[in-house]
């Protein structure tokens, strides 16, 4: 008899000697899939093969997956047997507080084998599952005001009595009492880069202009990202047939929501602002950290609500910028299809294409240009296809020194191209 094959949530063992790898797979299932069936008796391709089954086995299995999984889990553990008479056990286990570790480790369902998890992946993991990064990581400084952000929620009547409940009510502070990340990110000394890159052509060759507009307040940060972006916002005006017709470079209102979205849920805890990036066809809004552990994509698409940081949210819908409705992605997808969405692992990226080409773009005027060398252009492309590669890595790849990929990143630094995040072993490359 056969039943089946091993994919994201089942997997066959031949016998209860692999009971410490079959233990591995339920952990591994329970973070990818929220529920794993673990057979013992059952070869590799389905075949049932049998188990020998004594009167203390179904114990030991329950007792090994008690003292080996965490948190804890149920198992239902149940003894069959084929129209031959061939015992075998189902082990089947649910559970949706992720992640789940089998003896102190993590691991990940990929088909049907266990990966181990990613550093990226357990962040993903523990706030799919609640925890709020932002609100619980303590601030690198504890010197912060928010006169910017008070301002703000003054002028939609929100009224600050004192700094310790205001810091309190809006989630400044973490369970210990200290400012957090979050708030680092709304105080008015925000060290956080904001940029607003406007390019020659349609590629990154030669940059016209590169607007810094973080280092302060977050909203106060995306509210001038969205004013610089909708001067761009031309009108082309058609008189022909006696009509007067007006088409807009782009939609604004579909760039606004893309780019607050690309705000309140940016993985902030690496501190990798999103960024605009401004071509002479389209718009790209970008941000950290894909897709939400657990959100499909086609949940995504419906607009499905995942909020990424919470806290973060609660200040955004006091100041009028977001509602807790998901229309923002299926608004987007209605104007410019699903094909706007550009989504890997680690960045998500909303293009927005323009209508023609417009007046600043054909004018060849342009505050500075900044022309890239081929080299610097394939270093760059390289860089994003491989966002954790290492210097040497680049170096191996493109054919030349460590020493010349330094001097390239650090050129595509200063131009606002490249980020570096974390540190020089686990970090990663953005854009």
């Amino acid at each position: 008899m056969n039943i089946g094959k091993e994919n994201e949530s089942v997997e066959f063992k031949k016998s209860t000697s692999e009971l410490k790898q079959g233990i591995i797979s339920l952990s591994s299932m329970l973070n990818k899939a929220g529920q794993g069936i673990l057979y013992f008796g059952v070869a590799n391709n389905g075949d049932i093969v049998g188990q020998e089954i004594g009167e203390d086995t179904l114990r030991k299995i329950s007792e090994a997956i008690s003292n080996s999984v965490e948190p804890a889990v149920i198992p239902s553990i149940n003894e069959l047997s084929d129209p031959s008479g061939k015992p075998y056990i189902k082990v089947e286990v649910s559970g949706t507080d992720t992640p789940y570790s089998a003896y102190g480790l993590y691991y990940v369902r990929s088909a049907d084998q266990d990966r181990k998890a990613t550093r990226e992946s357990l962040r993903k993991m523990f706030t799919g599952s609640g925890f709020d990064f932002i609100r619980e990581t303590e601030s690198t400084r504890q010197d912060l005001t928010f006169a910017q952000l008070t301002s703000l929620l003054t002028a939609k009547n929100y009224h600050v009595r004192d700094q310790v409940s205001f810091a309190r009510n809006e989630g400044l502070v973490n369970t210990a009492g200290r400012y957090n990340q979050m708030a680092e990110l709304l105080s008015d000394q925000s060290d956080v880069s904001i940029k607003a890159v406007r390019f020659a052509g349609k590629d990154k060759t030669a940059i016209s202009q590169r607007k810094e507009l973080g280092n302060r307040c977050l909203i106060v940060a995306m509210q001038l990202v969205m004013d610089y972006v909708e001067v761009l916002d031309e009108v082309n005006v058609d008189l022909a047939q006696g009509q007067r017709r007006e088409t807009h470079l782009f939609d604004f209102s579909v760039f606004r929501e893309a780019w607050i979205n690309a705000c309140l849920h940016n993985s902030w805890n690496e501190l990798t602002p999103p960024a605009v990036y401004i071509f002479s066809d389209r718009i790209e809004v970008i941000s950290y950290g894909g897709l939400p552990y657990g959100l499909s994509l086609e949940e995504f698409y419906q607009g499905k609500s995942h909020p990424v940081n919470k806290a973060l949210q609660m200040v955004f819908s006091q100041l009028d910028y977001t509602e807790q409705t998901g229309h923002g992605v299926p608004m987007i997808v209605s104007v410019y299809g699903k094909e706007a969405f550009h989504i890997s692992d680690h960045f998500i990226t909303v293009v927005i294409p323009f209508a023609y080409e417009p007046a600043w773009a054909r004018s060849g005027t342009f505050e500075h240009q900044q022309l890239l060398s081929n080299s610097q252009k394939e270093l760059l492309d390289f860089l994003k296809e491989n966002p954790h590669a290492t210097s040497q890595d680049a170096a191996e790849t493109l054919g030349c020194s460590e020493s010349t990929v330094k001097k390239y990143t650090a050129r595509l630094k200063q131009l606002g191209l490249l980020v570096r995040s974390g540190s020089r072993k686990t970090g990663f490359w953005s854009f």
